[in-house]
């Protein structure tokens, strides 16, 4: 853990309003459309990952406006969430509290990922969804400890966070570039956290890698890490020579390394 009086303050709780999970964070239209009962792709292809099955206990670690516990519960699971934003425990008590069928039980409280309010070996999964980009590097690091500590042995920790900092590195400028060339450079700050969604300049301070990931996973003691990139699905009409780099881009290494924007991974607590 950093202990340097120079570590960057944690991202201010007030920060996450009620408009940011609503218009901002990920996922908002399904969940403005169905009150969380159902799921963005990107939250279904990271719920998918962790396999979630009836009797567990998992715990949804920035668990935003609930809608994974909501599905958690529905499986079977009981299923707990922390979340730093008052506004975000508000948010997901009223949709846990639309799900009155499902067998698995839920509880929230607000908390900080640094400090969970649960026993040691306590679950069988911990779930970060689009979490780490949000902790400062030292946050992480104890985030990892505290997780580590209320894990089940053999319990598994799953995390999906986007950007993947090697495209905003890397291979946004070449984007940006290509695009201002084609006269849509308007559409594409020279800050990359402000595209398409400008409240991340504020609330994104530790974008990952697969390196990083894996490294900081490893350093924290999970075992069997996994990394992986992927991308929302390109569904654009555009010339040959567009669609062509495309595929390179997104399907041909060392580019897609560059090019895919989510960050997938995975770790176990050893046994």
């Amino acid at each position: 853990m950093s202990s340097s009086a120079n570590a960057r303050p944690p991202v201010s709780p007030s920060v996450y309003t009620e408009q940011y999970f609503l218009t901002a964070c990920e996922g908002y239209d399904e969940f403005l459309a169905s009150e969380g009962a159902h799921l963005s792709r990107r939250l279904t292809q990271a719920f998918a990952v962790a396999a979630v099955t009836p009797g567990m206990k998992v715990l949804d670690v920035g668990c935003g406006r609930g809608e994974i516990l909501r599905h958690c519960a529905q499986l079977g699971a009981d299923a707990y969430g922390v979340d730093y934003a008052p506004v975000a425990v508000s948010l997901a008590q009223k949709v846990i509290a639309n799900e009155k069928q499902a067998p698995g039980k839920t509880g929230l409280a607000q908390a900080d990922a640094k400090i969970l309010p649960f026993p040691n070996e306590f679950f069988d999964r911990v779930l970060l969804f689009d979490v780490v980009e949000h902790l400062h590097p030292w946050e992480l690091e104890m985030a990892y400890a505290e997780i580590g500590r209320v894990l089940k042995r053999g319990g598994m920790i799953v995390i999906h966070t986007a950007p993947n900092r090697w495209y905003d590195a890397y291979a946004y400028p070449v984007v940006r570039l290509v695009r201002t060339l084609m006269g849509e450079g308007a559409r594409y700050p020279a800050d990359p956290r402000a595209f398409n969604i400008a409240a991340n300049v504020d609330v994104h301070v530790n974008e990952q890698d697969m390196i990083g990931m894996r490294r900081g996973l490893a350093k924290a003691g999970f075992k069997s890490v996994q990394v992986w990139l992927d991308s929302p699905p390109q569904h654009r009409r555009e010339n040959r020579l567009l669609a062509a780099l495309r595929v390179v881009a997104f399907d041909w290494p060392p580019f897609r390394w560059f090019f895919e924007r989510e960050v997938f991974a995975v770790g176990a607590k050893g046994r």
